[in-house]
């Protein structure tokens, strides 16, 4: 079995919006429910888990029954950050998967990701154990001297840029996080699942990306979805 856990648990106080940003609806949608469709509609997964904000967890149910996202199985509260949202989503499958399920971590700010994506991480992930989304690094990029100025080089060729989803097998993900909490490790890493496997010696498998599959964190990239779905109705006009 497949599991996309979408984590919707944050506030997103940098867009600005009065509410947490997966919420906000861009054409009378939320953001959460594009996000999800990309995962509904995907052959490859056959269920999913949101990991929501205390707040907002009837508003998601309701959400679920409006727009007939009937593979939402579960919906569980959030954590006090990335890792603790991460670890309830993981604790709350322990009685309804098996070891060698796939869950795939995703942010729930995140809806411009794509079926191929989707479809790559379940691939490497069965065949290595995990699957991190990344691209190669475009930009020209140096190491900050301080504030105002840079000395140092970086060659962009040595640059992983990573993004969700993260796919694991199930039984693989729970134990890395039972042992980051046995040990501490949780509480010295930048909160992300990737810090997290580096500390721990973890190797990271690569599948596929895209640079548009960004996560919403300003009020200019909600106008950029917006974009992007009027340009998505646009063509599927086009092609009938």
């Amino acid at each position: 079995m497949n599991i996309a856990v979408i984590l919707a648990g944050g506030v997103g106080s940098r867009v600005g919006a009065g509410m947490p940003k997966q919420f906000v609806k861009i054409l009378d949608k939320p953001v959460i429910v594009y996000t999800i469709e990309a995962f509904q509609k995907h052959e490859d997964i056959d269920a999913i888990e949101v990991v929501c904000v205390k707040s907002h967890i009837d508003y998601m149910r309701e959400l679920v029954d409006t727009y007939g996202l009937s593979k939402v199985k579960w919906i569980t509260e959030g954590g006090a950050d990335f890792q603790g949202s991460v670890l309830n989503g993981i604790n709350n499958l322990q009685d309804k998967c098996s070891e060698d399920d796939i869950v795939l971590v995703h942010f729930g700010a995140s809806p411009f990701v794509e079926g191929d994506i989707i479809a790559d991480a379940v691939r490497v992930c069965k065949l290595k154990g995990n699957a991190i989304s990344t691209t190669p690094f475009y930009l020209l990029s140096g190491v900050k001297d301080d504030d105002e100025k840079t000395t140092k080089w970086i060659d962009r060729d040595t640059i992983a840029c990573m993004n969700s989803p993260h796919a694991f097998r199930y039984g693989y993900i729970r134990d890395i996080y039972k042992r980051a909490v046995e040990t501490g490790v949780i509480k010295e890493v930048e909160p992300h699942t990737t810090t997290l496997m580096y500390k721990m010696g973890e190797t990271i498998y690569f599948s596929k990306g895209s640079q548009s599959n960004i996560k919403i964190t300003t009020k200019e990239d909600l106008d950029l979805f917006e974009g992007y779905v009027l340009m998505k109705q646009r063509h599927a006009q086009e092609d009938k």
